[in-house]
């Protein structure tokens, strides 16, 4: 019994003790995957791993899909095969296809993110990603987006969200810069109504605004519309006066705009139409272009990506051909949406490599703010953070290598360095380069690193491009507008002056507007080679001038299509609206009274004062004496008695005023003194008579006002023309009270003011532009003249809002 107590008892305690070895095991080796958890988690891993994945997305079957799939697979392939780059860490690439729909793309995108990626590539749309962008910026995944070129994805709402391609604020600038170039100043856009279409023509119609240029008219359509309404679109824009149209739409569907313009006969002489560079990208990957199709782009100017030709890109385009990746051998496909795809993985690659060696953790964690609610299948607490996000996001920034599509490198702006595009012109049975455009220099016909080296200059005379060949195959620029086809003439306010008719007034005649200025412009306009219909719209109510400020206003808000009258060009006019070249010269000018002064019989003696006369008597006696002394010793002329000697010496003094003295000289010092004395004789004379003359014929003025300076400086009322911009000059530029200033309506106006003086409630003196002085002066009968010198500069023209016919004139 004691045996069974004692083999119970050993049996016992060797439970215990196995159970004991086993508890400890257990806490030891859960220590150890505690351990080997935190350290992974929240520490630098000694170790790296054998691979790591990561994702894209777009869609697979579209112009850029197509060529997007096989670089991206070329370049994981590139990269594993090169030991210098993730030192034998394997890439692997997670493939996900958007559809292109928004809630696939969305359906997508959570999908892959739960594969636990650390970088994904894509999308291509601007509107996807601009939803998936919310998702990577809470999981913390770096997004590399080489075909999303929408302005607005590059904003700080979406940190996480890198374009490895040009932004189209680029583009539309470069779109601006060729407007500018062949000098038009109006655009229709056609646009596709989404995300990537709208921002994009958003940007354009700012880079339009800095060169003085507009969008007359936005033609939007929707991404799905039929060609019928396609067709709708362009024969609506048709009816407008613009020839300039602007085609950003999306590769796969962009050139149904063409098909249907052609059939409108819209792709003739006299259109003009530059695509962006959806275009160059899908004629790129159809490889060789079927004649049909280049027949309906003969003359479009467009806009491609550049990318420089350097033997990486051209040992890849070799390779293209025979990359087994692609749907079909050959060269279809290729687009510069490849090279970026290609560059996104690698710059991917040289991120990762310099994360990792920087002790960088491939490792994630639970979102706090991912819940799944009861009865939820979609199970967001799958989705983890990537806690090592932010790291490899500031490497991505870091990042500087040369790509197949040139120099891969961030701006602080987070945009790739030196943007730049082809300008290429479609005609024949190709695509041939006309230029380049770069954010460096803008327009040349120099390739743009070329130029890196070298200060920018973006001057009017630096901008160059080859010729173009436009629709119609013509080489003539085109104008770039018509008149409407909708039968509506130009509206073209005059002004319904009350004063001064003869430039400008109301007429019962077909015209219904008569005056000076009205001939120019009908004479202009009948010199052009086209008809010009147009309509004269009275500005004002015919009680009294109108305000010019407000009528430029009007034409600047496009209630009116231009002004045509006695329109001053200002400076403060200039900034809102165009002015043609000058027609007439203007500048202010000041008038005063003048009154007659009647002579009496001593009028002669006013020439000279009192003490005048007396010096100069004075003198007359003095030359004679001394005349008399030098000569009656030896010149008997000068000889006789007290009297007769006394005589002589009055009459030869006075004599000689009149050069009709009879003595002779014979004395050296007697002849000097003569010929001294007749010369200073001459003088007199002659002031004198200037004197007289002026005395007697010559009007005075009736105040003391001699020009500009002076009428500023005195206190006295200054009258103006109404409606003139002499009020904001005096008032602005000048500083006179503008309770001196008094507004006059007509010349009978004028009239009155001057008679009745600044005593009597009239004006002292009026500035008015010179051609209504010249004007007035012709009627007064010399009642008044200008004084001082015309003190502004400036002249009179024809207003328009945009470069219209009047620039031809």
């Amino acid at each position: 019994m004691e045996e069974v107590l004692f083999i119970s008892r050993v049996k016992t305690r060797t439970l215990l003790l196995l159970l004991s070895i086993w508890f400890m095991w257990v806490v030891i080796c859960s220590g150890g995957n505690a351990s080997a958890s935190l350290n992974s988690s929240s520490s630098s891993s000694s170790l790296k791993p054998n691979a790591i994945t990561i994702g894209a997305l777009f869609t697979l079957n579209s112009v850029i899909g197509r060529a997007a799939r096989p670089a991206l697979e070329a370049a994981i392939d590139d990269v594993n095969s090169d030991p210098n780059v993730l030192n034998g860490v394997k890439l692997k690439l997670l493939l996900r296809d958007t559809n292109c729909s928004g809630f696939v793309g969305t359906m997508e995108a959570l999908q892959l993110m739960d594969s636990d990626i650390v970088v994904a590539i894509g999308p291509q749309s601007s509107g996807i990603a601009h939803v998936i962008s919310h998702v990577v910026n809470e999981l913390h995944v770096p997004l590399l987006s080489f075909g999303a070129t929408d302005p607005t994805l590059s904003s700080l709402q979406y940190p996480y969200f890198l374009r490895t391609t040009h932004s189209d604020y680029f583009q539309m600038y470069a779109v601006a810069d060729v407007v500018d170039y062949y000098g038009w100043r109006e655009v229709i856009a056609i646009f596709v109504d989404d995300d990537y279409g709208r921002s994009g023509i958003s940007v354009l119609g700012d880079a339009l605004a800095k060169k003085r240029a507009k969008i007359s008219y936005k033609a939007a359509f929707g991404p799905g519309d039929p060609k019928n309404k396609i067709n709708d679109l362009l024969v609506e824009v048709n009816l407008m006066e613009s020839r300039v149209y602007v085609v950003h739409v999306n590769p796969d569907t962009g050139l149904n705009i063409f098909s249907a313009a052609k059939a409108l006969n819209m792709m003739g002489s006299g259109y003009v139409w530059i695509a962006t560079d959806w275009l160059p990208s899908h004629l790129d990957s159809m490889g060789t272009v079927d004649p049909d199709t280049m027949n309906i782009l003969q003359g479009v100017v467009a806009l491609r990506h550049y990318t420089p030709d350097t033997n990486l890109k051209r040992s890849f385009m070799s390779k293209w051909n025979k990359l087994k990746y692609k749907d079909s051998p050959g060269p279809s496909g290729l687009n510069a949406y490849a090279l970026y795809a290609y560059d996104s993985v690698w710059l991917a690659a040289h991120a990762l490599d310099g994360f990792l060696n920087e002790g960088g953790n491939l490792s994630f964690s639970d979102d706090p703010n991912l819940h799944d609610t009861n009865g939820s299948m979609l199970h967001l607490t799958s989705l983890r953070v990537f806690n090592g996000g932010q790291q490899l996001l500031e490497t991505l920034l870091r990042m500087n290598f040369t790509g197949l599509s040139g120099q891969i490198q961030f701006n602080p702006d987070k945009h790739l360095v030196h943007p730049a595009y082809d300008v290429l012109n479609v005609g024949g049975t190709g695509i041939r380069r006309i230029g380049y455009w770069s954010n460096h220099s803008h327009l040349s016909t120099v390739p743009p690193e070329s130029l890196y080296t070298k200060p920018p200059n973006i001057s009017t005379s630096s901008q160059h491009l080859y010729s173009v060949i436009w629709p119609g195959e013509t080489t003539a620029t085109p104008r770039g507008w018509v008149f409407p086809n909708n039968g509506k003439p130009l509206q073209i306010a005059v002004p319904n002056r009350v004063g001064y008719k003869e430039f400008v007034s109301k007429d019962n005649s077909p015209l219904g507007v008569k005056g000076y200025c009205i001939d120019v412009f009908e004479a202009a306009i009948s010199l052009l080679p086209y008809a010009v219909p147009h309509t004269y719209m009275l500005f004002g109510d015919g009680r009294r001038n109108p305000s010019y400020n407000e009528l430029v206003n009007q034409v600047a808000q496009n209630k009116y299509d231009a002004a045509v009258g006695d329109i001053t060009i200002v400076m403060n006019r200039t900034k809102i609206v165009d002015f043609t070249q000058p027609y007439m010269e203007s500048g202010l000018v000041v008038i005063v009274p003048v009154k007659e002064k009647r002579s009496n019989p001593w009028a002669f003696l006013k020439p000279f004062t009192k003490e005048m006369w007396f010096v100069t008597g004075a003198f007359f006696l003095f030359v004679g004496a001394v005349v008399w002394i030098l000569e009656h010793r030896i010149n008997h002329e000068f000889r006789g008695p007290p009297s007769q000697q006394l005589i002589t010496i009055f009459w030869f003094s006075f004599s000689t005023m009149f050069f009709s003295h009879r003595e002779n000289t014979v004395s050296t010092l007697g002849r000097l003194v003569l010929i001294i004395w007749l010369f200073v004789v001459l003088i007199i004379n002659s002031s004198y008579t200037a004197s007289l003359t002026s005395i007697l014929t010559v009007q005075q003025l009736t105040s003391g006002i001699q020009g500009i300076d002076s009428l500023i400086s005195s206190s006295e009322p200054i009258g103006i023309q109404d409606g003139s911009f002499a009020l904001n000059y005096l008032v602005d530029e000048l500083n006179v009270a503008e309770s001196r200033i008094v507004k006059l309506k007509d010349p009978g106006a004028y009239l009155r003011a001057l008679e009745l003086g600044p005593k009597r409630g009239g004006v002292a003196a009026i500035v008015d532009e010179q051609p209504y002085i010249e004007l007035f002066l012709s009627i007064t009968n010399c009642m008044y003249r200008i004084v001082g010198q015309e003190f502004t500069k400036s002249g009179w023209g024809f207003v328009s809002t945009s470069n219209f016919f009047f620039f031809l004139l």
